[in-house]
């Protein structure tokens, strides 16, 4: 279907409960094998919880969808062992430029700063990302089992689990779960089965995507235009995939007739207008759509969780949907496995919806800024974004109103009930609830990177003091101690300054390298009372 890529089929293979005529409870199914069920998948079997997911295909993503992977997921990738491939692929990129009509209005770095594995952005299609993901799983053959072409087409609640009704080509077959996780996407099944409200809000506008094969002088960056010469009073925005594959998106207008304008004869002049006469490329996708910003009231109800689209969903500008959604796995993954392993009560499930709820209304947030800025509806806010314009190019206090997608970053939990209240001041932005920052360090097996070493439990991370201690036991969790002068070395000082260290001082990490709590001292006692918060097992107000 594409020139520059082969999509897999992966094989339908019977299942237990097919082939013995069984009824079998799973302690996690997840419905939905896009770039958030997989990395869900991935993430509960790497902490050694066996997990089925039921995807309706047998193949990647088709078409064009997720293009643009920030800092933050990539991170995520990494801890799960999937992310060098997607790097290597990539485009990388950390430069936006943004244009009004022929001329640059300004430009802007998302990673300025060195001392950092991941790069600011990749830019990847969606298939060669799930593609990874799927051979990553592979790696776990006893604890994550992918059914492909397996349906969802029933759902019931029981007293202490979930029963599925599940349509394959050898017809309707029935299994049992714990937990069940959907991540079907923004028309999510799961979701209409239990009637549950997606609402929000429906822009009247429409886009086309163009991906065009082409070799181009354009370097490796993030452009927008604001009402350029060859797509006169609309937006364009250009971004640079693997294969010399280019994404270009196009405004369109509301009163565009999406089945015309999705045709080669009406796209063909848009793009000659656009990369001139003598350009040779070659139209490989296209499609037109339109968006909205939306979101579930909230993402847990009893034993089924939401995440990704099924949950919440944005508008494509600022590439906060598939980042998000990964973010949502990164949050639950740990704290599932700690209630399904009795170390945790099941209301720890709660701050999941709690803290990405926060997320989404983030993400919507400024996804619908971005929108109405690049897309405005009335006189008054055009006459405002082209104030705003006509000032940023000489002015640098008016740049940051200028919104053509402000770029996905984490959302930091900073009223999370797992949060320890402060009790020190620190000179560093890293506050309970943020994510931590990476940086170069040195340990016993070479040069390495600090978030190599955080991630997938918890971890007392303290400089240049001496415990005495290697771990914490917490009642049945063991908080690991990492201590920056006995197990790592600090190569060149940025954790030090990132982290404002002195004697002492440390920092609670959770398993999903967010920070829990922090001190100017290593206290046992204190790391104690701040995991048993961080689990949820102190009620409000403990």
């Amino acid at each position: 279907m594409l020139n520059t890529y082969d999509f897999p089929e992966f094989d339908y293979i019977q299942s237990d409960e097919q082939r013995e005529g069984i009824i079998k409870r799973h302690k996690a199914v997840i419905v939905g094998g896009g770039p958030v069920g997989l990395t869900m998948a991935i993430d509960l079997a790497s902490q050694g919880i066996s997990v089925v997911l039921l995807d309706d295909n047998n193949t990647v993503s088709v078409g064009s969808r997720a293009v643009c992977y920030a800092k933050r997921p990539l991170e995520i990738w990494n801890r799960l062992g999937c992310a060098k491939p997607m790097v290597d692929k990539g485009v990388l990129w950390k430069v936006g430029k943004v244009f009004r009509e022929e001329d640059l209005v300004y430009q802007f770095d998302l990673l300025p700063e060195s001392g950092h594995e991941q790069p600011a952005f990749i830019n990847l299609q969606q298939y060669y990302l799930e593609e990874y993901l799927v051979k990553r799983a592979e790696d776990f053959p006893d604890l994550l089992d992918i059914r492909w072409k397996s349906k969802v087409t029933m759902l019931e609640t029981c007293d202490d689990h979930l029963s599925l009704g599940v349509e394959t080509p050898d017809g309707l077959y029935h299994m049992e779960a714990d937990w069940v996780i959907a991540c079907d996407g923004a028309k999510s099944d799961i979701r209409t089965m239990m009637g549950l409200d997606f609402t929000g809000q429906a822009f009247q506008d429409r886009f086309l995507i163009a991906d065009v094969v082409m070799k181009a002088d354009f370097p490796a960056e993030r452009w927008f235009w604001f009402n350029p010469p060859f797509h006169e009073n609309q937006s364009v925005l250009l971004h640079r995939q693997a294969d010399n594959v280019w994404r270009i998106d196009f405004q369109l207008g509301w009163d565009a007739d999406p089945d015309a304008e999705k045709r080669e004869e009406n796209i063909l002049p848009r793009l000659r207008a656009m990369l001139g006469p003598d350009a040779d490329f070659e139209l490989e996708w296209a499609s037109v759509y339109q968006f909205a910003c939306r979101r579930m009231e909230k993402f847990r109800h009893g034993r089924i969780l939401f995440a990704g689209d099924s949950a919440h969903q944005v508008s494509p500008f600022g590439a906060r949907g598939a980042n998000s959604g990964v973010q949502d796995a990164d949050n639950l993954g740990w704290k599932l496995k700690l209630v399904l392993e009795g170390h945790a009560p099941d209301r720890l499930l709660d701050s999941y919806s709690d803290e990405r709820v926060l997320a989404a209304d983030d993400n919507i947030m400024n996804s619908t800024r971005s929108t109405d800025f690049i897309t405005p509806k009335s006189a008054v806010s055009r006459a405002f974004r082209d104030a705003v314009l006509d000032l940023a190019k000489d002015h640098s206090f008016a740049r940051p109103l200028v919104n053509s997608g402000r770029l996905s970053l984490p959302t930091p939990y900073k009223d999370s009930s797992l949060n320890t209240p402060e009790s020190d001041t620190f000179n560093s932005p890293l506050t309970p609830g943020s994510n931590c920052l990476d940086a170069p360090v040195r340990s016993r097996a070479g040069e390495g990177w600090l978030l190599h070493h955080l991630g997938g439990r918890f971890v007392a991370l303290t400089y240049d003091h001496q415990p005495g201690v290697t771990e914490v036991d917490v009642d049945g969790i063991t908080v690991d101690v990492l201590v920056i002068g006995r197990d790592l070395e600090d190569t060149n000082g940025l954790v030090r300054d990132r982290y404002d260290l002195r004697q002492g001082s440390t920092y609670l990490i959770r398993p999903d390298q967010y920070v829990a709590a922090r001190w100017h001292r290593f206290d046992t006692d204190a790391i104690r009372q701040a995991t048993n918060r961080a689990a949820g097992r102190l009620q409000e107000g403990e």
